[in-house]
């Protein structure tokens, strides 16, 4: 893989799960413990659904229980039930997992670059968890979720304006990918911790830049 330039990006923009926070194992075991009060096989689809729709929030997800999994009609009474049991179940465990190594030396080498974060998790929820960990302040440029997804909070939060660019996406999901190439941004790959599935294949047959660990950017 090439050397990347960090310096020559104005904006760098952070998935979070599985880029900055070790969450993608933890989230990924919640949504088959909410939706498993409907029983094993509609807890495992969800959980399979998440996983090849890594970077989707979970608004989405869980719609998709309810209305393809389940074959109902969402009642937002019920929708709220499951997110808040979501949130309840993952919360305390974002609050101590592992955080990428080195984003203090990272955030030093790009300075000059304003950082987001563009998640498919909560966004208050993201907001006290990056606060509480102490890691908000690195993020100058706002910490962004659900219950809008990707390419609305890039549009709305005005990212793409052309002020902004050039900008590198860095995610660890197609979904990732795909929005970055929406809007021409550069992308990395980070592969460390990723659920994606076969991330490997995909990566090679998009010629895409990919490095383990945030850290990894970092050159002398």
């Amino acid at each position: 893989m090439p050397k990347i330039e960090l310096k020559q990006y104005k904006t760098l923009i952070f998935d979070c799960d599985g880029v900055i926070l070790n969450s993608n194992k933890i989230k990924t075991q919640a949504f088959y413990d909410v939706a498993k009060i409907y029983g094993h096989e509609p807890a495992q689809a969800l959980k399979d659904y998440h996983i090849l729709n890594g970077g989707i929030s979970r608004y989405e997800k869980f719609e998709y229980l309810l209305t393809d999994i389940l074959n109902r009609s969402v009642v937002a009474k019920e929708l709220e039930h499951l997110l808040l049991n979501f949130s309840k179940e993952v919360k305390k465990s974002l609050l101590t997992c592992e955080i990428a190594t080195n984003i203090k030396e990272l955030r030093e080498k790009t300075k000059h670059a304003k950082w987001l974060i563009v998640s498919g998790g909560d966004q208050s929820e993201l907001r006290e968890i990056f606060y509480q960990r102490g890691i908000d302040d690195y993020f100058n440029g706002g910490i962004f979720g659900s219950p809008d997804d990707k390419v609305h909070i890039i549009r709305n939060a005005a990212i793409n304006k052309q002020e902004n660019y050039p900008i590198l996406f860095l995610g660890d999901s197609y979904y990732d990918y795909l929005v970055s190439k929406k809007y021409q941004m550069d992308f990395v790959f980070i592969s460390h911790w990723t659920a994606a599935p076969n991330w490997k294949d995909f990566v090679k047959e998009k010629k895409i830049n990919s490095v383990g660990r945030l850290e990894d950017l970092i050159y002398d």
